[in-house]
């Protein structure tokens, strides 16, 4: 059984709900760098997280009619290694709640998940990014090390951020 389609109401209650919610993380979340809404999507927003690991991510956020979407690049294509760095994020899925690795275009790692309309809050919207976030921080530089051993192992300086 599928859920019946936002109306335009609540949608508008839902995009001024994380309008308003991004606005006061700005102030008081140390991490949180930037907020972009794109101009040619309707109701996506790009958040910008500051990270430890990986110097920065983006988490692109996306309300439909049904769900609000979530992803961020994590990777691009895996230089070295496919078979096992895949087979690593699969096991890394298996432990993941709300999102979950996924090749994306380009053959590039993306994390992604989506919410029914109905569940966006505040609360789930801190869920999304800090999730996004601590995952991210923990698994970029092992995926990295594994994707990329080659280009690493001659510059060892590529894969600090």
């Amino acid at each position: 059984m599928t859920r019946e389609a936002a109306t335009q109401d609540e949608l508008d209650a839902l995009e001024e709900l994380i309008d308003k919610w991004l606005e006061t993380q700005k102030q008081e979340l140390p991490i949180l760098r930037e907020v972009v809404r794109d101009a040619d999507i309707p109701r996506r927003w790009y958040v910008r997280l500051e990270g430890e690991a990986r110097d920065v991510s983006t988490v692109w956020l996306t309300l439909g009619q049904r769900t609000l979407k979530y992803e961020t690049y994590f990777l691009p294509a895996p230089e070295n290694n496919r078979e096992k760095l895949f087979e690593l994020l699969l096991r890394r899925n298996y432990e993941l709640v709300g999102a979950q690795f996924g090749i994306g275009p380009e053959e590039a790692i993306f994390l992604t998940g989506e919410l029914p309309f109905h569940a966006v809050d505040e609360h789930e919207l801190d869920r999304i990014l800090g999730s996004i976030w601590e995952f991210v921080e923990r698994h970029w530089s092992a995926v990295l090390r594994i994707g990329f051993t080659e280009r690493l192992k001659n510059n060892p300086n590529d894969g600090s951020h």
